[in-house]
């Protein structure tokens, strides 16, 4: 197995899905709530966001072709997108239009606002199309597959600890973990605009 690959691949999905971030929203959406009901919006939740994003990673590709986007274009739109979504995130813009969409749903939130746009976000999608298109080969496509998979077995997991973690982490360490992978994020989406503008044929020795 390519484990370069599967590392950028987890790390990309788990730093653009967020499940700490998730964490203190899906406490506020589903305050008051018995346990059990929290379960069940947890695991409906969580698999409509992996639905979304497998529909995404089989077709979005031959969606972009369709339209007459090349991959190369996308890679680039798609580096810039996720440039911004890191910046949401080390300014703290992303958290706060987060809370204002989860303020539009308050009794059952597990397709709107959780799967979408908060799990299955712009983010997600460009980030799993993107993978995909790295690495178009079975073994790419099982990597891009299985990190994603395990990202949102996190986040179900975060979703169902979410109080201890609230507890543990407060405010203030949520808000430290936000930034440090909005760093991260920062990162790999200029090697995503690099890797998109090397296709093209600027600069061969970039990245």
């Amino acid at each position: 197995m390519d484990t370069a690959f599967f590392i950028t691949a987890f790390v990309t999905m788990f730093v653009v899905i967020d499940p700490i971030g998730l964490a203190p929203l899906f406490v506020a959406l589903t305050q008051g709530m018995p346990d059990a009901a929290r379960r069940r919006i947890a695991l409906r939740a969580t698999a409509l966001g992996i639905l979304i994003l497998l529909a995404f990673a089989a077709f979005g590709e031959a969606l972009l072709g369709f339209i007459g986007i090349s991959m190369p274009a996308f890679r680039v739109a798609g580096g810039i997108l996720l440039f911004l979504t890191a910046l949401d995130m080390l300014f703290e813009r992303r958290t706060k239009r987060r809370e204002d969409q989860s303020e539009e749903d308050h009794n059952d939130p597990s397709v709107f606002p959780l799967a979408i746009p908060l799990i299955a976000g712009p983010g997600a999608i460009a980030s799993v199309i993107l993978l995909m298109g790295q690495r178009p080969d079975v073994e790419g496509t099982l990597i891009v597959l299985g990190a994603t998979g395990i990202v949102m077995l996190i986040v179900m997991g975060f979703f169902l600890a979410s109080g201890l973690i609230e507890r543990a982490l407060g405010k203030t360490g949520v808000t430290v973990v936000t930034r440090l992978l909005g760093m991260l994020l920062a990162a790999l989406s200029v090697q995503f605009v690099l890797d998109g503008l090397r296709a093209f044929g600027f600069g061969p020795g970039l990245g």
